[in-house]
C-alpha cells in the first residue's frame, strides 16, 4: 500500500472517530428533546378521546371553538424547501387530542360543505339529509401559526468530515438541514378581531445525522413529512411546545373561555339539529302568515300568550330550543316556532 493510500485511510479513520465522539457527547442527536422515536405529534383523536398524544396539555372539557388558518406564504415557501407541507393538519390534530378546544373546519373541507349545501338547495340531496342554514358551529378564535429555522452550521463535525473526505461525507451535515426551529401562534377573537393570546415555541437538535447517509446512502429528509424526517420532527416538537403555552394562557384567563359543549355533544348536534333560519339576539322578526301563536314555553302544547298577525313585529331576546326561539313583542313575551318567521 502506498504512503498516499495509508494517509487517506488514517484520515478517514480519524474522521469517523471524531464523529463518533461527537455523538457520544451530544447523546441521541436524531431525536428532539421532548420525545423518543418518531414525531412527538402522532396518534389519533375522535369524539371519545385520543391516543399517542404524550406531552400535550389536556383539558377536561373544551374552552372554546377554534379555527386554524394557513400560515403566510413566506412560511409555506420555507417549509417547501424541506419537502414539508402545511402544518395546519398537524396543529388541528394536536388541538383535538388535547380536548382544550373544539376544532372547526375552515379550509378545503368548508368549501366541500358549501358544495353539499348547494346540492341540497338545488333538490339533488336525498330527502331527510338535513342540510341547510343554522348548523355550523361558529369559531370563537382564529389561530395563525408561523415558523422560522436556525440554519447555521452546528460547528463542525459534519463540515470537517466532508472536507477531509473530499465531500464524500457531506451528507453527515446535510442529513439535518437546520438545528433549531422556532414557532409562533397568534390567537384572535373572531367577533372583535382583537388578538387575545400569543406564544412562541422552540426545539433544538444537533446539526448532524449519522447512519446510512454517512457513506453516501439515502438521506432522512428525502421522503418529506412531519413524522418521518428530522426537520419535520423538530418543527412538530416546537409546535407542541408552542400550543401547550397557548392552552396555559387561555386556561388561566376566564374571560377567554366560551360556552361550548363537549366534542361528542357538538358532533351529535351536527346530526340532530334541524336546518332552518338563522336568527340572532336583536333581530326583528315578523310572521310569514297570520294567526301564528306566541307560546309560554317552547312546546306546541304550551299555553297561548297571544295570536299574531302578519304585521306584528317581535324582537329576538334569547336562545333557540326545540325549534322555537325566545322573543319579545309589543305587549307580551314568549316563544315562537322558527320556521313560521322571517327577518323584517
Amino acid at each position: 500500500m502506498s504512503r498516499t493510500s495509508i494517509r487517506r485511510v488514517v484520515i478517514y479513520a480519524a474522521s469517523l472517530a471524531l464523529a463518533a465522539g461527537s455523538v457520544a457527547a451530544q447523546g441521541s442527536v436524531t431525536q428532539p428533546k421532548q420525545g423518543q422515536g418518531g414525531s412527538v405529534v402522532k396518534g389519533a383523536a375522535g369524539t371519545e378521546g385520543s391516543k399517542g398524544d404524550n406531552g400535550l396539555e389536556h383539558c377536561d372539557k373544551p374552552m372554546a371553538a377554534i379555527a386554524v388558518v394557513e400560515p403566510q406564504s413566506e412560511y409555506m415557501m420555507a417549509l417547501a424547501r424541506y419537502k414539508l407541507q402545511s402544518p395546519v393538519g398537524l396543529i388541528r390534530m394536536m388541538i383535538q387530542q388535547s380536548n382544550c378546544f373544539i376544532v372547526v373546519e375552515r379550509g378545503q373541507g368548508l368549501r366541500n360543505m358549501e358544495q353539499e349545501r348547494q346540492l341540497a338547495a338545488a333538490g339533488q340531496a336525498r330527502t331527510g339529509s338535513n342540510m341547510g342554514g343554522g348548523q355550523i358551529v361558529a369559531a370563537d378564535f382564529i389561530l395563525t401559526p408561523g415558523v422560522v429555522f436556525s440554519e447555521g452550521n452546528a460547528g463542525g463535525v459534519g463540515g470537517a468530515v466532508g472536507g477531509l473526505l473530499g465531500g464524500k461525507a457531506a451528507v453527515v451535515a446535510g442529513g439535518l438541514k437546520f438545528k433549531e426551529a422556532q414557532t409562533s401562534m397568534l390567537v384572535a377573537d373572531t367577533r372583535s378581531g382583537v388578538q387575545v393570546a400569543a406564544a412562541e415555541g422552540s426545539t433544538k437538535k444537533a446539526d448532524m445525522r449519522l447512519g446510512a447517509g454517512l457513506f453516501g446512502g439515502g438521506g432522512g429528509a428525502a421522503g418529506g413529512g412531519y413524522g418521518n424526517t428530522n426537520e419535520g420532527k423538530i418543527i412538530a416538537a416546537a409546535f407542541m411546545d408552542n400550543y401547550n403555552k397557548i392552552v396555559g394562557v387561555v386556561r388561566g384567563d376566564a374571560s377567554l373561555q366560551r360556552n361550548v359543549g363537549t366534542l361528542q355533544q357538538e358532533a351529535a348536534g351536527g346530526g340532530t339539529r334541524k336546518a332552518g333560519a338563522v336568527f340572532n339576539q336583536g333581530d326583528v322578526l315578523a310572521p310569514k302568515i297570520a294567526g301564528v301563536k306566541l307560546l309560554a314555553s317552547p312546546d306546541d302544547a304550551a299555553k297561548v300568550v297571544a295570536t299574531l298577525g302578519r304585521g306584528d313585529e317581535l324582537v329576538v331576546v334569547g336562545e333557540e330550543k326545540n325549534g322555537f326561539i325566545s322573543v319579545q313583542g309589543a305587549s307580551a313575551s314568549g316563544w315562537v316556532k322558527i320556521i313560521l318567521f322571517q327577518k323584517r
